[in-house]
């Protein structure tokens, strides 16, 4: 019989074939066809049906074709096999459709509401349900003559002094050029240089105030980011504040035009920055610019919060705060709708022209000598600012995916971050956007996202509705048992586990939602007369007005629900005694392993959670966060008030002003020497220079002491070689030369001379002791006796 079907699907294989094509070519069709019946003839799998879904929000998460069956006596056939399953197969099965669950996806576009001009629609509601798609159109429009902010931001460093000095004349000039894009457009100013610590400024005295001073000039202080002049209309005071600027100057290469980009985007009401204008921002330099992490050369360890800290104009976090990241700088660009103009002399343009795929809505353009190209510049650079159309998705929603296709106006397509190049003024960009939710989590729920053209200040919020939880049940047994509460007429329901005998009308459902976007009752009880009467759970107690409260859906901890330390209370965890956290995981006597030897809890620079210390003071580390190298030396700081605790002279009125000035140091002072003070110094230093001296003088004795002992050894050992003064050696008549004996050779013996012999002093017999006082009374010639 298993035959059946195949020879079934074989022959309509061979029926579909056209007539002129049938013969051998068809013969052969067919054969092909039989390799692939297998996978051609095989119905496929139902995965509503095979899941074995328990519950409707499982089954409507498996897929958009699936559906539960909330009748309650739908399973009452012993033949049926579930709840869940597809429409059409429930429907088949006998389920009435008023019980088949299955939301449907809905896109909802308010027109009556709209306010935009250039984006449309601003607001779009999706309803969407696992598993399912979503499509519309957003249409994009850059209009013709729109205002325009223009705000330049100038590196003041020495090296751009001819550069600003151009700036003078910029101001009339660009207006008259603007008057054909934007009948609307203002001008602001400011300026930057470097975060002023070293190692970027020299903090020498002569120069701290002057960083121009090798050069015989005369630059204002270095400055992280001053903000000059904001937004205007009027030319003549922005000549003004433009000649009023002076250069300044710093030591390293790099600047710090990052920090100031990202000052000028967020602080806008210091800017001026208009809702309704393009807004462009002119960066002006010649160098590179410092990133995260650089700072940290100065000891400047604390990320960039990405806020405005303009203080009377004046950037006051520059030696606080490190440098932004490009992502960060990106994310505050594109939130403000800042599109960014780099303008750059020298050989540096490469390197800001290499950041622009990391920094959407940014041009790079090459300023010639003494700025002379600046005004055609800025124009040109505009032009295709606004001739280029993208789009980004702000508020990513987590299970939830956006496709979107770009239709430019000369009919090609391109993806959504690619956008469109080369539109014209009021020609329509369209983008078909299709959202997709790929799951749901417990209770479904509404969430929203951005649709954002860079560079543009309108955008289409897309409100998304996840469609997870069922308005009939969500059992397998009918949800028609209620809990023990009165009933509105004063009577109890007589409910049993499959029915009720108190009728169910039709009455206005708004009455039981808390929310217009939520389920009635919470899709946990029924809607009576205008009153949720909640279902009974088996895992416990359902309750509140729209039953949206349980004790039961708290967080578990090893297996125990609020870790068996609290109870379940409108589903957070309500802790005992000495116990806390969201699950009653930690207990507060566990804060004693955060305490250090001096009693502080993590050293006083984080906080103590589960028996763990959470350093606070990004600056720290360790287990109890001791270890802080860049933070001050607290010894140092401290050590007068060491001084007056541990003082035996004071007097009492000093002593009495001491407990009240260094009171918080009490109960935190040890005997230590590790710090000392200036006094100190000097005896300290006398000790060692003196124990140092005595300790060489007698090691040099020492030494002296062994050289001498060693010359009498060898005296000692000459004495046997000695002649004895008593011995009587008979003398020759004959000498020796003392130079041939010097010389270490053979003795060679001469007679005396006949004056010599004359000599009284030469007899056949003297005493040997006189030998050598005898040789410096004859010069060179050395008598010897023996010869």
């Amino acid at each position: 019989m298993m035959w059946v079907p195949l020879l079934a699907c074989l022959t309509a294989g061979i029926v579909s074939v056209p007539k002129c094509q049938r013969g051998p070519g068809a013969l052969l069709g067919a054969v092909r066809l039989l390799a692939a019946v297998p996978g051609l003839c095989q119905r496929p799998e139902n995965r509503c049906a095979t899941s074995n879904a328990v519950t409707c929000t499982k089954c409507l998460a498996l897929g958009p074709e699936c559906g539960w069956c909330a009748q309650e006596d739908f399973m009452a056939d012993s033949t049926q096999k579930g709840r869940c399953d597809t429409v059409f197969n429930l429907l088949k099965r006998g389920c009435q459709s008023d019980f088949v669950e299955s939301p449907t996806v809905h896109v909802t576009i308010p027109r009556d509401q709209e306010t935009n001009t250039q984006v449309t629609p601003g607001r779009v509601s999706v309803q969407l349900r696992p598993g399912s798609e979503a499509s519309f159109i957003l249409k994009v429009r850059p209009l013709e003559k729109y205002p325009v902010d223009l705000y330049y931001l100038v590196d003041v460093s020495a090296s751009m002094h001819n550069n600003i000095e151009k700036l003078n004349s910029v101001g009339f000039a660009l207006s008259k050029k603007m008057e054909n894009i934007s009948l609307d457009f203002r001008l602001g100013f400011g300026s930057y240089v470097d975060k002023t610590v070293s190692p970027y400024i020299s903090i020498h005295p002569g120069r701290i105030h002057n960083q121009c001073s090798d050069y015989n000039l005369d630059c204002m202080p270095p400055h992280g980011y001053i903000h000059v002049l904001s937004l205007t209309d009027n030319i003549a005071e922005f000549r003004n504040a433009v000649n009023k600027q002076k250069i300044s100057g710093n030591i390293d290469t790099p600047e710090g035009g990052f920090d100031a980009m990202l000052q000028a985007a967020v602080c806008q009401s210091h800017i001026g920055w208009r809702k309704e204008a393009k807004r462009l921002l002119l960066v002006m330099t010649d160098q590179t610019s410092h990133l995260a992490l650089d700072s940290k050369l100065a000891g400047i360890v604390i990320p960039h919060d990405g806020n405005c800290h303009l203080k009377d104009n004046v950037y006051i976090k520059a030696t606080s705060m490190e440098h932004p990241s490009l992502g960060q700088l990106s994310e505050k660009l594109i939130d403000n709708n800042i599109n960014v103009i780099f303008a750059v002399q020298g050989s540096q343009f490469h390197w800001y022209k290499d950041l622009l795929p990391l920094l959407p809505g940014t041009v790079a353009r090459q300023i010639e000598s003494q700025a002379a190209n600046l005004n055609d510049l800025v124009v040109e650079a505009y032009q295709k600012l606004i001739s280029e159309v993208k789009i980004q998705v702000d508020n990513q929603i987590q299970d939830l995916n956006f496709n979107i296709t770009a239709i430019c106006p000369d009919g090609s397509k391109k993806t959504g971050m690619e956008g469109c190049k080369n539109v014209g003024y009021n020609e329509e960009v369209l983008f078909n956007v299709s959202v997709t939710v790929k799951g749901c989590d417990t209770s479904g729920g509404r969430s929203y996202a951005i649709l954002k053209p860079i560079g543009f200040n309108e955008t289409t919020t897309i409100n998304v509705q996840k469609s997870c939880a069922c308005q009939n049940g969500n059992n397998t047994k009918p949800k028609r048992v209620w809990t023990d509460e009165t009933f509105p007429d004063g009577k109890q329901p007589h409910c049993s586990d499959s029915s009720c005998s108190y009728s169910r009308e039709t009455f206005p459902s708004e009455e039981c939602r808390q929310h217009q976007d939520q389920p009635i009752c919470s899709g946990q009880g029924d809607c009576i007369e205008g009153k949720c009467f909640c279902y009974k759970n088996k895992l416990g107690r359902v309750y509140g007005k729209y039953c949206q409260m349980d004790d039961f859906s708290c967080p578990y901890h090893q297996g125990n629900l609020c870790s068996g330390n609290g109870e379940c209370e409108a589903g957070k965890c309500k802790c005992f005694a000495d116990w806390e956290g969201d699950r009653c995981e930690c207990s507060l006597q566990s804060a004693k392993q955060c305490l250090n030897s001096k009693g502080q809890i993590c050293s006083g620079r984080g906080n103590c959670v589960c028996g763990k210390c959470e350093c606070t003071d990004p600056r720290s580390f360790g287990r109890l966060c001791e270890f802080c190298p860049a933070c001050n030396k607290a010894c140092e700081e401290n050590w007068n008030c060491v001084q007056c605790h541990h003082s035996n002279n004071a007097s009492q009125a000093k002593l009495d002003q001491c407990k009240t000035s260094c009171a918080y140091l009490l109960h935190y002072v040890d005997q230590t020497s590790e710090c000392f003070s200036g006094r100190s110094y000097f005896r300290v230093f006398s000790i060692i220079f003196i124990v140092t001296f005595l300790i060489g003088l007698l090691v040099v004795l020492i030494i002296r002491q062994i050289i001498l002992q060693g010359n009498s050894n060898k005296v000692k050992s000459s004495a046997d070689y000695r002649v004895s003064a008593s011995k009587k050696i008979p003398l020759t008549r004959k000498r020796l030369a003392a130079p041939a004996l010097q010389r270490g050779m053979k003795p060679k013996l001469q007679p005396l001379k006949p004056e010599e012999e004359k000599d009284p002093s030469f007899s056949h017999f003297f005493d040997t002791s006189h030998v050598y006082n005898k040789e410096k009374n004859f010069g060179n010639t050395l008598l010897l006796p023996w010869a």
